[in-house]
């Protein structure tokens, strides 16, 4: 990364934290971060503005709630395609019953099950923003039909959009594959629990691509092993790495990713951080910021 930026940012003075002296602390105005140390970082006492090249920026949210600096995500086209890309891909493996003719083949058994049309499936998915829009615009291609649950209704066309916590049991009722895409913020913790997973049609699955935190693994667990729930698809987790110890790894029902969906592209994500900064220097405005109340 210090290696692109400084070939992109040619008149900044692009230093790694650990290598900056204590005296230039106060000179810093612009921090580029992934996952860093909170602590660092605020001892860069005349920040502006945090630049994360993540979309997800739950942690530095709860990190600098308080505080003046501002925090910008990673918006990229390139990470929507990415990840309607992931959503795509696992949304066809759970409609075509992959993981069970992956059971069958170590049981050497010889059985096909029904097939059922995209048109008679319902894919609905839990976070409308930047990364959904561009995922349900691939399952509407490829012939699903798609509902969709956000904060506020949304206008999207061929979705139907629900929102508030009845409009979350109405989405769920009907649901044959679920993705989750939405933020990790204090409201959305656990947002899917035992009751919330109970109101889902008896044999659905769920693509968990948004973060650990939005679904309670055990509560997820239970409908598992009752039956109520199919299948799991997850790639990210509460404590990353998956603990070796974790049951998840071996339950016959869970398929375990190593965060991989939606990879950061260094090319793509170095040009838009650049042309924040850019920016920033020209007009001395801080690019959209997220917002500190909602937690994106």
């Amino acid at each position: 990364w210090l290696k692109v930026l400084k070939k992109k940012l040619t008149k900044e003075r692009i230093v790694k934290f650990s290598n900056l002296k204590k005296l230039d602390y106060n000179k810093v105005d612009v921090a580029i971060v992934a996952n860093p140390n909170p602590t660092e970082v605020k001892k860069l006492v005349n920040l502006k503005w945090i630049q994360s090249v993540w979309v997800g920026v739950e942690k530095l949210v709860e990190s600098f709630k308080g505080e003046k600096v501002k925090i910008v995500r990673l918006i990229d086209p390139e990470m929507n395609r990415t990840m309607s890309e992931a959503v795509l891909s696992w949304v066809l493996y759970l409609h075509r019953d992959m993981h069970f003719y992956r059971v069958q083949q170590n049981k050497r058994v010889w059985k096909e099950t029904d097939y059922i049309k995209p048109s008679n499936k319902v894919v609905s998915f839990i976070g409308l923003g930047e990364l959904g829009s561009a995922s349900v615009a691939k399952l509407i291609e490829n012939g699903f039909n798609v509902c969709g649950w956000s904060k506020g209704k949304k206008k999207i066309s061929k979705v139907k959009s629900f929102t508030g916590q009845l409009g979350l049991k109405k989405m769920l009722n009907q649901t044959d594959i679920l993705v989750c895409l939405i933020p990790l913020t204090q409201k959305t913790k656990y947002l899917l629990n035992y009751k919330t997973l109970s109101f889902l049609k008896r044999g659905a699955s769920i693509i968990n691509f948004a973060r650990g935190g939005i679904i309670n693994a055990k509560d997820l667990v239970k409908h598992l092993n009752s039956g109520k729930i199919k299948h799991a698809v997850l790639d990210v987790f509460e404590k990353e790495p998956l603990p070796k110890t974790s049951a998840l790894w071996k339950h016959k029902n869970i398929t375990v990713l190593p965060h991989i969906s939606a990879h950061t592209d260094m090319d793509t994500a170095s040009s838009i951080v650049c042309k924040n900064i850019k920016t920033y220097r020209l007009n001395n405005r801080i690019p959209k910021s997220v917002d500190m109340l909602r937690g994106y």
